[in-house]
C-alpha cells in the first residue's frame, strides 16, 4: 500500500530541507507526496466573517503567488534524484496552516507529516516555530517529522524514544517508529530518564510490553539518572551522534502534553537532528 506523505511548505530554505529528508527518508516506498502551500490575503483575518471572495484582485493575486512557488518548487525538485516510486501532488489553499492540514489529512487519508522545524522567520532563539509547535500540538491523528534546518540527510542508524514507561503502549501508536527501522535496519535505544531509584510494578510491566512491541528489531534499554529530562537526552543523543528522537505524544507522559511551550523550552536540547512526534491513539 502506498505511503501518503503530507509536505507543508512556505518555500523556504528550511521547508525545501525537509522536503528533500522526506523525498530520501522514504526513497524505498511507494509515497504520493502532497505539497501544499497555504495563503492568506493581506487585510482578511481567516477568523473574521469577511471572506475575500474568488476574483477580488488581492485573493487572486495571492493565489497567483501561491500557485507560482508551487511551480518553482517543482522544478527545483527536478534536480532531486528521480524516483520512479514517488508521485507528487500539488495543493494551494486559503487557509491556515492547521485547518489546511487538518483538511487534507482528512481528505487524503494522510499518514505521516513531515515539515521543517521552523519556517520563513526561522530565528536562530527559537527551536520549533509557531506553526511546526501548533501542528505537534493540534494534529492528534497523525505522526509529525520536525527537520532541522541544516540536517543533511543520511541513512538513520538509531533513533533515541525517551520514555518514563508511566503510559500503556500500543503497537498501533509505534508503528511509523517500527517502519522507519525495518527499513533503515537502525537500532531504537530506549531511554528512561529517572526520577525515582527504582521502576514501579506498572512501569516495570510496561516495559515488558515494550519489549514485546520491539522484538525483531535491534533495539536496547538505557537509564539516566539525576539529571533533567532535556538535559538527559540532549547529552545522551550527543554523545552517540543519533540520527532522531523519537517522542510519544501521550497526555500522561513525563511531558504531560509534549510540546507544550514551557516544554519547547525545557526540551531545548538544539534538536540538530529530526523529531518524530508519534500520537496517542486514546
Amino acid at each position: 500500500m502506498k505511503k501518503r506523505i503530507l509536505l507543508p511548505t512556505d518555500y523556504s530554505k528550511n521547508a525545501l530541507n525537509a522536503i528533500r529528508y522526506a523525498l530520501d527518508l522514504y526513497q524505498d516506498f511507494e509515497c504520493d507526496f502532497y505539497f501544499l502551500n497555504k495563503y492568506t490575503v493581506t487585510g482578511y483575518s481567516l477568523d473574521s466573517m469577511m471572506v475575500p471572495e474568488p476574483g477580488e484582485k488581492l485573493y487572486e493575486a495571492a493565489k497567483k503567488a501561491s500557485e507560482d512557488g508551487m511551480e518553482r518548487l517543482m522544478e527545483i525538485l527536478k534536480l532531486h534524484p528521480e524516483n520512479s516510486k514517488h508521485t507528487y501532488h500539488t495543493i494551494s489553499t486559503y487557509n491556515s496552516l492547521l485547518l489546511a492540514v487538518e483538511n487534507i489529512i482528512a481528505k487524503k487519508d494522510i499518514d505521516v507529516i513531515v515539515m521543517g522545524t521552523k519556517g520563513n522567520t526561522g530565528a536562530s532563539s527559537v527551536i520549533f516555530g509557531t506553526n511546526t509547535v501548533a501542528i505537534m500540538e493540534k494534529i492528534t491523528n497523525c505522526p509529525v517529522i520536525a527537520v532541522p534546518a541544516n540536517y543533511s540527510f543520511s541513512p538513520p542508524k538509531e533513533i533515541v524514544f525517551p520514555t518514563d514507561y508511566k503510559a500503556d503502549y500500543k503497537r498501533k501508536e509505534l508503528i511509523y517508529l517500527l517502519e522507519i527501522a525495518k527499513a533503515h535496519k537502525c537500532a531504537i535505544r530506549v531511554l528512561h530518564v529517572s526520577e525515582e531509584a527504582e521502576l514501579n510494578t506498572k512501569q516495570k510491566n510496561n516495559k515488558i510490553l515494550l519489549e514485546d512491541i520491539l522484538e525483531g528489531l535491534d533495539f536496547s534499554f538505557h537509564t539516566l539518572s539525576n539529571i533533567k529530562v532535556s538535559k538527559g537526552i540532549n547529552t545522551f543523543v550527543e554523545s552517540r551522534g543519533s540520527d532522531m528522537v523519537a517522542f510519544l505524544n501521550k497526555k500522561h507522559f513525563f511531558f504531560g502534553s509534549l510540546l507544550s511551550n514551557p516544554l519547547v523550552k525545557e526540551i531545548g536540547y538544539n534538536t540538530n537532528i529530526p523529531v518524530l512526534v508519534l500520537k496517542d491513539n486514546d
